[in-house]
């Protein structure tokens, strides 16, 4: 490729030693010229519309912001549920998320810049004064450096940077003296003893007020860190060095990347998730560009542009080669294994690759981006917000959801590339559903389960800092924003960088002399910055007909490498075999599997990946006969169905992902247990009868209920003070009888949830909810005509207040402090305990469970949909011969030498599907 530098895409060539705001400018200009190119795939929205939008963007951040400095400030974060600020120390850890708390009224400082986008200025004022009056950031806490850097340090470097372009203007800051600037270079000076390792690689945390490996500091024993958390510093860091002409910051940053980058895995060029920081040596070796990587790739193009260091793009062209080798399976993004690329390391991806199509818009590579986003969109129409980790036939794999920006940030720039109106409709149908689902009375709250609706007590800083930003910018036109965005630069953390840094005190030296770089196909190097003649050639519905193939893909199509088992068809090779087509009895594919033990090389990653997939398949069909958690949803007066409790569903009754919920008020029965025939059938008749759990089987109490009238039930927990935060959900099994004669829905909630309704129903007496598959949106709730007689609030203000002080009264409300962190999937569930005279299905093995109701399609052999229930019922039928977890019997002697080779791999895989996030 060429060393000289420059946008090739856009037909231009920029001198090394040209002032690097030519390229930056050069870049602006490409993503101009995109923008005029308009596509036909969907009709244009209005101006009166797109203003409409970006006025209802405002009114919501509006709402959360008020809400957080009305109830949080001077906390890190707001909890919009208990209506409340979260601060350190004073609520339950929620393990490594609580490393972005350093008690520095962290949602403020991440805001700053966004007041300024959305035209903001007098509430941007007050807020920098509230910072330089309140703020300490010396405080005794240990903090994430990666999270620190980029929300703390990004948003005092965005702040100062639009301050200063305020006071350029002459109406605004007239007073500012640089002071958060000064601020963010004594966070800076606190973050550098962090880098002190042989390797440069810094420590992932490090104590605000005592630094490193001190007694008081509690912190400093770390070995490892992710790669994204060591290579996602140099914006800031740089842009503090330029800033402030202290070049110690940059240097710290580029010699980190300096040390990754020689870290690299030289023969797949790729880099693995964590790292050790003493030794260099890869902890995990999976790589993809979602959790743990993402921002390590971003950050080197983005250095490019804004520092002009022709090695950062180098280096990002050379991994981006690499990635769409053996990471990018259009339209999926799947991990990979570092010294094996061609083997897939898991089944799944996170949500946080949702900023790669994003990314790809800036080096120019259209196409990916497109496919990419398409498919994300698709996840989100299904469950309405991206799952925390989803699997490769689009089912949730971690079912929360914290409110994340990367797929709102990747629709804005995909609409600055292509101007295709498409874009806009699905940043209104974000709008929409962050409303519908996520909106409460004290700002916006997290999903803690994409699949039933229920909300946990969490509104990070990154939503006030990112999702509203990119959001209104994408309906705004130039003259709705008070400064030319096109002068700056987006840190991975959305704030604002000035390009002119790139020709301020540049004392650092532009080539690292010691890297190596490989030798690339030169084309894909043409692809560095938008060209729209490569990019839309000639053809209107360019961007439509790269989607289109893509708009079923999620329930209905294929999912799995469309286009690369369709471009395997064309080139006449056969595709290899595939473990969920695998079958013991056939000679053919018996044949192939020993193939897979010869030689070559190619024989033999087929035969790894066959191995794994063999693995990830026996896991996933133990999965696929989970039944998914469920919802109870209360709606009557004055919650209007704001409280969403997760239910645990039964193996019998009437089965609510297949029929409508059922609505019903409530009423417990007598005895508590269910265990007898009722004694109050007329208090239950025609309602949802509430049980406790013990001393009878679940159908059982199910029988009961049903003959005294109830139209479902509600089975609580006994064990006082267990919660669905803490503990598994499990699915009710039967009492080992036939179970169809129970025809009404039966779910279980544990104590901490069931007593939010028993407290509803002791200060409301008459207490309604809906049970279903899924939260129902709550202005239906309040349209359906069966509510008309209810008593409604006079204005959606007293609604608020009223709804507010009715969850603060219900035992700490609904869905606090959840416990599903990483390091417990929403979706991870393990087998209840079961009273001794019940039984209880903890999401038990396969065996113990009634298969999932959901209809997934995998691609077969011959590229056809096949339906997945049908493939499990031959599978059961063929259980002896094909399954991985049996002896495959005297036929497979030969392959018992091919498995001994293989073995190390084998374990390999089963740790990668035990990793987390």
């Amino acid at each position: 490729m060429s060393k000289a530098g420059g946008c090739r895409g856009c037909g231009c060539r920029v001198p090394q030693r040209a002032s690097w705001s030519l390229v930056a400018a050069t870049a602006a200009l490409c993503l101009v010229l995109a923008t005029s190119v308009c596509t036909a795939g969907a009709a244009p929205m209005s101006r009166e519309e797109k203003q409409k939008l970006g006025n209802q963007v405002l009114e919501m951040f509006d709402h959360a912001y008020g809400n957080y400095m009305e109830h949080a400030y001077p906390a890190d974060e707001l909890m919009p549920l208990t209506c409340r600020g979260r601060v350190r120390g004073q609520e339950p850890s929620r393990g490594d998320v609580d490393d972005a708390l350093g008690k520095f009224s962290l949602t403020l400082i991440d805001s700053l810049d966004t007041l300024v986008v959305l035209n903001k200025t007098k509430e941007f004022e007050d807020a920098v004064r509230k910072v330089l009056r309140d703020v300490n950031l010396d405080n005794d806490v240990v903090v994430s450096v990666f999270e620190t850097n980029i929300r703390v340090l990004g948003g005092l470097l965005g702040g100062h940077s639009l301050a200063i372009m305020l006071k350029e203007k002459g109406e605004h800051m007239q007073w500012y003296n640089d002071e958060l600037l000064h601020m963010a270079k004594q966070l800076g000076y606190k973050l550098l003893p962090a880098f002190n390792t042989t390797s440069g690689l810094p420590y992932p945390r490090i104590n605000l007020k005592f630094g490193i490996r001190k007694p008081e500091a509690r912190t400093g024993t770390e070995t490892d860190t992710c790669t994204a958390c060591a290579g996602t510093l140099i914006l800031e860091f740089a842009a503090l060095s330029r800033f402030t002409g202290a070049t110690i910051f940059e240097e710290y940053a580029r010699k980190a990347l300096d040390f990754l980058w020689e870290k690299r895995q030289r023969s797949s060029n790729l880099v693995g998730v964590t790292i050790n920081i003493h030794t260099g040596d890869w902890v995990r070796k999976d790589s993809g560009v979602g959790a743990g990587i993402d921002s390590y790739y971003e950050y080197l193009l983005k250095a490019y542009v804004l520092l002009g260091d022709d090695s950062f793009l180098e280096r990002f062209n050379t991994h981006y080669d690499a990635i769409m080798r053996y990471i990018s399976q259009p339209p999926l993004l799947l991990d990979v294994h570092i010294h094996k690329p061609m083997l897939n390391a898991r089944t799944w991806m996170d949500a946080l690759l949702a900023f790669f199509p994003g990314l790809q818009v800036l080096k120019g590579d259209i196409r990916p981006a497109i496919e990419t986003h398409e498919m994300l969109y698709q996840v989100i129409k299904k469950h309405n917000f991206l799952p925390e980790a989803f699997t490769t036939d689009f089912r949730v794999h971690w079912a929360q959801h914290p409110l994340r920006p990367e797929f709102a940030e990747s629709t804005y720039f995909l609409y600055k590339a292509t101007g295709d109106p498409y874009y806009l409709e699905v940043g209104k149908t974000l709008i929409e559903n962050l409303n519908k689902y996520a909106r409460v009375p004290c700002g916006f709250a997290a999903m803690k389960d994409v699949r039933t609706g229920s909300h946990e007590d969490r509104m990070d800083s990154f939503f006030l800092a990112e999702m509203f930003k990119y959001l209104y910018l994408l309906f705004a036109d130039k003259e709705d924003i008070i400064f030319d965005i096109e002068d700056y630069i987006f840190t991975t953390e959305a704030h604002l960088l000035p390009l002119w840094l790139s020709t301020t005190n540049r004392s650092i030296s532009k080539k690292n002399t010691t890297s190596e770089y490989t030798e690339l196909d030169d084309s894909n190097f043409d692809w560095t910055c938008p060209n729209t003649q490569i990019l839309f050639p000639n053809d209107p519905l360019y961007a439509q007909s790269i989607r289109e193939p893509l708009k079923n893909v999620v329930d209905k199509s294929c999912p799995r490498g469309i286009i690369r088992v369709e471009e395997s068809f064309r080139s006449g090779a056969k595709p290899p075999l595939r473990a969920r087509d695998f079958m013991a009895t056939n000679p053919e594919h018996l044949e192939i599997l020993k193939k897979m033990g010869a030689a070559s090389s190619i024989d033999a990653e087929d035969g790894l990946r066959f191995m794994q997939e063999m693995i990830e398949l026996s896991s996933q069909q133990q999965k696929e006969q989970q039944l998914p958690p469920r919802a109870v949803q209360i709606i009557s007066h004055p919650f209007f169905g704001r409280v969403v409790l997760t239910a645990g569903p039964a193996q019998f009754g009437l089965d609510l992902s297949k029929h409508k919920e059922t609505r019903g008020f409530v009423a417990s029965s007598k005895p508590y247990n269910g265990c007898s025939q009722l004694t109050n059938p007329e208090a239950v008749m025609g309602k949802i009868a509430l049980i406790q759990r013990g001393q009878c089987m679940f159908a059982e109490k199910a029988r009961n209920i049903q003959n005294a009238g109830a139209i479902g039930g509600i089975v609580i927990d006994d064990n006082e003070g267990s919660s669905s935060d803490t503990a598994p959900l499990f699915q009710m099994a039967g009492d080992g009888k036939d179970t169809d004669d129970i025809k009404i829905p039966m779910l279980f909630l544990f104590s901490k949830e069931g007593s939010i309704i028993l407290d509803a129903i002791r200060e409301h007496e008459q207490v309604e909810v809906l049970l279903s598959d899924k939260a129902r949106d709550r202005a239906a709730i309040l349209k359906d005509p069966e509510m008309e007689n209810e008593d409604q609030p006079s204005s959606e203000n007293d609604s608020q207040n009223q709804s507010a002080e009715q969850m603060l009264s219900l035992s700490q409300t609904v869905d606090l402090a959840d416990k599903e962190s990483p390091e417990h999937p929403a979706d991870s569930h393990s087998e209840a305990s079961p009273s001794d005279s019940e039984e209880a299905a903890g999401f038990a093995p396969s065996e113990q469970i009634s298969g999932s109701t959901e209809n997934h399609e995998t691609t077969s052999l011959d590229g056809e949909c096949t339906d997945l229930d049908n493939q499990v019922q031959e599978q059961s039928e063929t259980e002896e011969d094909s399954s991985p977890n049996v002896s495959w019997g005297t036929k497979a002697q030969p392959i018992d030498s091919i498995l001994a080779d293989w073995n190390e791999d084998i374990e390999a895989f089963e740790m990668m599907e035990k990793d987390e996030l």
